[in-house]
């Protein structure tokens, strides 16, 4: 008998908290869906395309993470300009900085990205991708040059084309809501 009661509280606790799920996640129409698939599509492969036309780095996993946010959500704070292009670049220089510093330890791996949400927090620009770089940044033993190419160059180019689908793809949703 107490352990029918023991679900039927379980139940309800999973009821209501769906319930609060669905009021807070954003909902997203079928057309908005496919047409962030296609954003995310295009500004990934022409950041591939151009990183084999140009033969610089220009994509980094984290990139793609932040297109997510671009295309996926680009009402976002987190997706705004000034927290892709900033927030990226603190993480890549804390990378840096760490390597040269501190090495590719594990224990520096977790205080460069501690020091990215720190840093993102302090100067508004908190991006979740920028961890992933300062994170990859440590794991790879960056050089200053990573910071230009991929993270620099990528955040900036990913930026420029969200902007430009948000005007050119009808039905794209509108994007920067500010640049800085």
């Amino acid at each position: 008998m107490t352990t029918s009661l023991g679900w039927r509280r379980l139940g309800v606790l999973l009821r209501r908290q769906r319930r609060r799920g669905r009021a807070y996640q954003p909902r997203f129409r079928a057309h908005q869906v496919g047409v962030t698939w296609l954003g995310a599509l295009v500004a990934i492969s022409l950041l591939s395309l151009l990183s084999a036309w140009s033969g610089k780095l220009l994509i980094a996993a984290p990139l793609g993470a932040s297109s997510v946010l671009l295309f996926g959500y680009p009402a976002s704070p987190l997706a705004q300009p000034r927290n892709i292009v900033l927030g990226n670049t603190v993480g890549a220089l804390l990378a840096v900085a760490a390597v040269a510093l501190g090495g590719r330890g594990p224990l520096v791996i977790a205080l460069v990205v501690g020091l990215t949400i720190l840093l993102g927090q302090l100067l508004r620009c908190l991006h979740p991708p920028a961890g992933g770089l300062a994170f990859l940044g440590v794991f790879l033993g960056a050089k200053l040059p990573f910071v230009v190419f991929p993270v620099l160059s990528g955040s900036l180019l990913l930026v420029l084309l969200a902007w430009a689908f948000s005007r050119w793809v009808r039905g794209a949703l509108p994007y920067p809501h500010h640049w800085l």
